[in-house]
């Protein structure tokens, strides 16, 4: 019965939404509400407008401010392939530096990219808090560049015989889409940083993962034989 009410209750509502004179009458009454409210639907329009306006106009600026950006980096890119590190940084007076293309295009992809080009500066010139910083300000979804990204801040913490922190960021390299041809070498890293900290399991787990996932690696061997030091160690 309940069943049939709901069924004559739908029609009755599709009806009525049918009706010309419900229609009309629905209309009259958003008229009116419009009228009454003609302020705020002003103010509200206004306010989307806006917003719609200047959401395009900041898509214009930044795509204008990156093209600029990355005709600015051309020089610097330059000095950094060159190992000109210093010139890479900090500019030649006449062309910037990845320093100033960061400060002075913030918003842009060239910025972006000139956080890593400033981080591996830094870290070959032994500067590894900057290096550190500049890196993971960097981010890209290529599997490749994002993943060396982890590993050069692994290895900046390294250097700084922060060993534990190494180990995170090369598993957090050996994490982001793994593939046969890097993720191997990452976990080779991984493995290292562990055994520093005295971590002989969680090494020995790196290198598993190696010697099940990636049969194929160059590192298979080298994964194989640290395994079983590792067990040897482990059982005396």
């Amino acid at each position: 019965m309940a069943k049939a009410n709901r069924k004559q209750d739908k029609k009755s509502s599709a009806k009525a939404i049918e009706n010309p004179e419900v229609i009309a009458d629905n209309i009259s009454k958003f008229e009116q509400y419009l009228e009454k409210n003609r302020k705020l639907v002003l103010i509200v329009g206004g306010i989307i407008a806006v917003a719609i306006i200047g959401f395009f106009l900041y898509q214009y600026y930044t795509k204008n401010q990156n093209k600029i950006a990355q005709r600015e980096m051309f020089q610097a890119q330059y000095y950094f392939d060159a190992d000109s590190l210093g010139l890479a940084l900090n500019g030649d007076g006449n062309n910037f530096g990845f320093l100033e293309i960061i400060e002075d295009y913030p918003l842009t992809e060239a910025a972006n990219l000139s956080h890593y080009y400033a981080g591996v500066s830094f870290l070959k010139l032994g500067q590894f808090e900057q290096a550190i910083e500049h890196l993971e300000k960097f981010s890209s979804s290529d599997y490749v560049i994002q993943a060396r990204a982890y590993v050069l801040i692994g290895d900046a913490y390294m250097e700084q015989e922060n060993y534990e922190q190494a180990a995170n960021f090369y598993d957090k390299a050996a994490r982001y889409k793994p593939n046969d041809f890097f993720t191997p070498n990452y976990l080779m890293k991984e493995a290292l940083a562990h055994e520093m900290t005295g971590e002989f399991k969680a090494a020995a787990e790196s290198y598993e993962t190696i010697v099940d996932e990636y049969p194929e690696s160059t590192q298979i061997q080298e994964a194989k034989k640290q395994l079983q030091r590792l067990r040897v160690l482990s059982s005396r």
